[in-house]
């Protein structure tokens, strides 16, 4: 048992972790595109991490956790196709 749990706030801990990493590309130079595109993908890879924690915490629960981590896939994907539509089509979101 003391090792699901501290695999749990393992999983919490670097997801959280990658939450403040998205967050630090926002203070860069490049792009607006670019630095979306970044939180994006490190904001849904900590929030999966932290719902595989809790789905090790609260077994009891997996149905609705996994429908929680196939909406974060689904939802980042849709993102991304909608980032790389606005930067193919023009050039006014650059900034």
């Amino acid at each position: 048992m003391i090792v699901i749990d501290v695999l749990s706030y393992t999983c919490i801990g670097i997801g959280i972790f990658f939450w403040f990493w998205g967050t630090s590309y926002l203070l860069g130079k490049r792009s607006v595109l670019y630095k979306l595109h970044s939180l994006s993908v490190a904001d849904t890879l900590g929030s999966m991490l932290i719902v595989v924690g809790l789905l090790l915490k609260i077994p009891s629960k997996w149905p609705l956790l996994i429908l929680a981590l196939i909406c974060l896939a689904i939802w980042n994907t849709m993102l991304g196709y909608v980032l790389a539509y606005c930067s193919k089509t023009g050039s006014n979101y650059e900034r």
